[in-house]
């Protein structure tokens, strides 16, 4: 219904979405060569189709974006809003004939505010750049994705993207205090609050949280900071069996411990990263559990801990003896993604967040799936929050291969639903999870989450196809 009200503008009509175009943007900022606007086509997505777009834009200001979105709606052509295109969903992918809108040039931080506990930032900010800007004042900005050395804020924003430290500090929806919103006819909206408490009207903020460029642009956002937490030490235990180390989670969240971080691995991540950097990771283990506290004491905190790993059976348990020690455990961590994709050269990375105490089925049935499949399927999750990346490595110059991942990853996916989880925890829904938001919320919710996105974009152009 959507694409019906759109139409991909033809070569005539390329040329005068460009000259319109060009009437309120400098001549850098409009990209028309096919070689460079199909580079902008996908995000890192398996199995997402993306079009060609007509051309790619690289506005500065909140004017510019402004005048894309009026051009835009004026000659009813899409427009697909995107970051560093490091999403793995589809979510970023371009339509055919359309404006992709790269945020990436508005990449100012506007303002720190020690005493307010705020950062204004673009979109186009570097989630590890504003980190450590913050860090000068003595001040953290959590949310910390995977990504978070290419990540930018405004594609966070439009997934509502996660991290690590979600265990103790959260998402980033729970960091957006306020927003600047470009509409799709080119109006500006802002909305939330610098304040640290207000309830005034509908959360609109919430609502463009996680809505993947779909209801408006976010050119700016104010985001709550926190104090500095001391530097965190890190444990490693080791366990016979995943079982066994979904148990000593279990363990940990029922003692009312709050770590900064607790990831899992399993046996198949950990062979993965050994593989790739030669870390010296125990190759007989079925599960690497890692949990960290930045608090006081977390030295205490971390034998407290390791006393509920060894109750629940690990073979061995490790803390850390100092930072070096702790980042070099963590670094095992951040590799299990790269590590996985060398397997085989491609992978799907499934997002599955289940219930904590669901973790263990989910990773058994992940076994019997990679089983059923002949597929290497490596599991590492963030286990407090029980956000979990089963992660399908096959060959996808292997049409047969392709198509029992593919079929595996929907199954992950059925079998995180039926144990009373989500589709997705972090990395949004996209293209590649469209028939699954529908299974997952139901005939009304979607009749009214079309209804929402009507009032904000009545003729579909911003980010069409994606979602539903």
């Amino acid at each position: 219904m959507i694409m019906s009200r759109i139409q991909a503008p033809s070569d005539e009509g390329t040329g005068n979405l460009v000259d319109r175009l060009l009437s309120g943007l400098p001549p850098e900022a409009v990209l028309t060569d096919p070689d460079i606007t199909a580079s902008y086509a996908n995000d890192m997505a398996s199995f997402c189709e993306a079009g060609t777009p007509a051309v790619v834009v690289l506005p500065r200001t909140v004017e510019q974006v402004q005048h894309v979105m009026r051009t835009a709606t004026d000659l009813r052509v899409p427009v697909v809003p995107q970051g560093a295109r490091s999403g793995l969903s589809g979510g970023a992918n371009a339509s055919e004939g359309c404006i992709v809108l790269s945020l990436t040039k508005m990449d100012r931080i506007l303002e720190i505010n020690p005493v307010d506990r705020i950062a204004v930032v673009e979109p186009g900010v570097i989630n590890a750049t504003l980190s450590r800007a913050v860090n000068e004042h003595g001040l953290s900005y959590p949310p910390d994705p995977s990504s978070w050395e290419m990540c930018t804020i405004g594609g966070n924003i439009g997934t509502a993207s996660g991290g690590l430290c979600c265990v103790k500090y959260g998402v980033t929806a729970e960091y957006v205090l306020g927003l600047d919103v470009v509409l799709a006819d080119g109006r500006l909206m802002s909305t939330g609050r610098r304040t640290a408490k207000g309830v005034a009207g509908y959360d609109l903020t919430r609502l463009f949280v996680g809505s993947e460029g779909s209801l408006g642009i976010v050119v700016r956002a104010i985001l709550a900071l926190k104090p500095q937490p001391p530097q965190q030490l890190v444990l490693a235990a080791e366990f016979a069996s995943a079982a066994a180390a979904c148990d000593a989670v279990c363990r940990i969240m029922a003692g009312g411990h709050v770590p900064s971080l607790l990831e899992l691995m399993d046996r198949t991540t950990v062979k993965a990263v050994n593989d790739l950097a030669h870390m010296g990771l125990p190759e007989t283990t079925e599960a690497l559990l890692l949990a960290a506290f930045d608090t006081p004491d977390p030295a205490a905190d971390l034998a407290a801990v390791g006393a509920l790993c060894e109750a629940a059976g690990a073979t061995q348990v490790v803390p850390a003896d100092d930072a070096a020690e702790s980042e070099l455990l963590l670094q095992a961590r951040r590799l299990a993604l790269t590590a996985l994709e060398a397997v085989k050269g491609t992978t799907m990375i499934d997002d599955v967040c289940v219930p904590r105490s669901k973790l263990g089925e989910l990773i058994e049935g992940v076994e019997r799936i990679a089983e059923k499949y002949d597929l290497t399927i490596g599991v590492c999750a963030h286990a407090g929050d029980g956000n979990t990346h089963p992660t399908v490595c096959f060959d996808a110059a292997d049409p047969d291969e392709s198509r029992r991942a593919r079929e595996s990853f929907d199954e992950i996916m059925a079998l995180g639903l039926e144990l009373g989880g989500t589709i997705t925890g972090e990395h949004g829904v996209g293209i590649l999870k469209k028939e699954w938001l529908a299974r997952e919320i139901g005939p009304v919710g979607m009749e009214m989450q079309r209804a929402v996105k009507a009032v904000f974009d009545p003729l579909g152009i911003l980010n069409p196809g994606k979602l539903f």
